[in-house]
């Protein structure tokens, strides 16, 4: 007789893993309390997987031997507690997948750059000519991945949501930015809680794994200095130098592994910006520990081209440059793209509040910001935290309205920056929908 399992949720994750478990043999069912997207229903149908939606029928727990959680659904759900309560393990899709390959793994996990970081490990695989996939909280689920292809190595980002459902999961090499406060409703405002969700990641890596991490962070810094992990230690700073790891010294990034070491000049790195010199120098530890040649590691440095949706380039009009950071969903995200601006900013900002604390801010904002458009259902906290810090300060309920406001306050120079700092379920689907409607409304100016 085969297990049964039940799928919680019908995003990329849900059907990543439902198409997997029923490729393997198990009896499925998917279950969504929303509504299921057309695409979503097709592919289930076509699978012969069934489903419901709208819902978590009062059955749907019955002979369920596992139960897999998509991210987006937190473990105060009461369809999740009731599985507890019942005995049913429940996992996430990473952990589930992760049972059907073998591939090496680089995961990447933090409060922010995963994307950038995990793309551009990705890339240099792929130009060092590894059979490789990039997956997990970008692009394509690793679980469909896996069902639909044979890579031999991925690089995988993984959000603490996702980390959550972990319990052998192992990476071959973990990678943790940074931990900044980030999504504190889902931890009951306890900043601990999220970063136990975090270090999931190395729960499992022994002395053969590697674990990439930043010494600069404060957070990050103070946890490792508390926890015993088994882990091969690769450190990175542009602070102190480092043993194994990476460092900064006269301009110059120096990545030193296994008593090979790559350096390269800081005005080489494609990427700008304090934040992405440490997102290349965790990059750039992976590509060695993938044992990718120095030309390689070196080239795919210098000549990414960047991610959609952070600090991407969109046009500049009548010489204002407009940048689209929607992917900037927490204030350290917007803190590193106010940063990297040199001229001064028409800030577009506002969204979900996630419990942020904006005064870490206001420094930057008082230097750098000439006026702010407030772009939300709810822009209260934005106009309190910034009105007496900018000389300008109104409020947009459409994109269209805060792009045609900015413009109008924008000099020549001047950079129009969509870099939110808080989720965009309020008037967009996603941080997608909320960049590709910011892109189209500069274009139709």
């Amino acid at each position: 007789m085969s297990r049964k399992i039940i799928i919680l949720g019908g995003g990329e994750s849900g059907t990543g893993a439902a198409v997997l478990a029923k490729k393997k043999g198990y009896d499925v069912f998917l279950s969504d309390a929303g509504e299921l997207k057309p695409a979503c229903r097709d592919l289930l149908a076509n699978t012969g997987i069934e489903w419901e939606e709208g819902k978590h029928g009062e059955d749907l727990l019955n002979g369920a031997d596992e139960v897999i959680k998509s991210p987006g659904i937190p473990g105060s759900a009461p369809v999740v507690q009731s599985a507890t309560k019942m005995g049913i393990p429940v996992i996430s899709e990473i952990e589930f997948a992760g049972r059907f390959t073998n591939a090496f793994t680089v995961c990447v996990t933090g409060s922010n750059g995963k994307t950038t970081t995990s793309s551009l490990i990705f890339h240099m695989m792929k130009k060092g000519g590894l059979n490789a996939g990039l997956a997990g909280n970008v692009g394509t689920s690793f679980a469909r991945m896996v069902a639909e292809h044979n890579y031999d190595y991925y690089s995988l980002e993984l959000s603490s949501f996702q980390l959550e459902g972990i319990f052998d999961f192992k990476p071959d090499v973990a990678v943790i930015l940074n931990i900044t406060p980030d999504h504190l409703n889902r931890y009951g405002n306890d900043l601990q809680k999220y970063v136990n969700a975090k270090f999931r990641i190395t729960g499992n890596l022994g002395e053969m794994d590697s674990l990439i991490w930043c010494m600069d962070d404060k957070i990050l810094a103070g946890e490792m200095q508390k926890r015993n992990v088994g882990a091969t230690m690769f450190p990175f700073s542009m602070k102190k130098k480092t043993g194994q790891g990476a460092y900064t010294e006269n301009d110059k990034l120096i990545i030193l592994t296994q008593n090979n070491e790559i350096e390269m000049t800081i005005e080489d790195l494609a990427l700008r910006g304090r934040h992405n010199v440490y997102n290349s120098m965790a990059a750039g530890i992976a590509g060695q520990l993938l044992h990718l040649r120095k030309e390689v590691i070196r080239e795919s440095l210098s000549d990414f081209q960047g991610i959609e949706h952070r600090l991407e380039p969109v046009l500049r009009i009548h010489g204002i440059d407009f940048i689209n950071d929607s992917k900037a969903t927490n204030v350290n995200s917007s803190w590193y793209a106010l940063e990297s601006m040199n001229n001064k900013v028409v800030w577009i900002a506002g969204g979900i509040d996630k419990g942020n604390d904006y005064s870490a801010l206001s420094e930057l904002v008082c230097e750098k910001v000439r006026a702010l458009v407030c772009l939300g259902n709810d822009n209260s906290k934005l106009i309190k935290a910034f009105s007496d810090k900018v000389p300008t300060l109104v409020e947009a309920f459409s994109m269209h309205e805060a792009v045609r406001s900015a413009y109008y306050l924008a000099n020549n120079g001047d950079t129009v920056l969509l870099s939110p700092a808080c989720a965009s379920f309020d008037l967009f689907d996603n941080f997608e929908d909320r960049g590709r409607q910011f892109k189209i409304c500069v274009k139709n100016l």
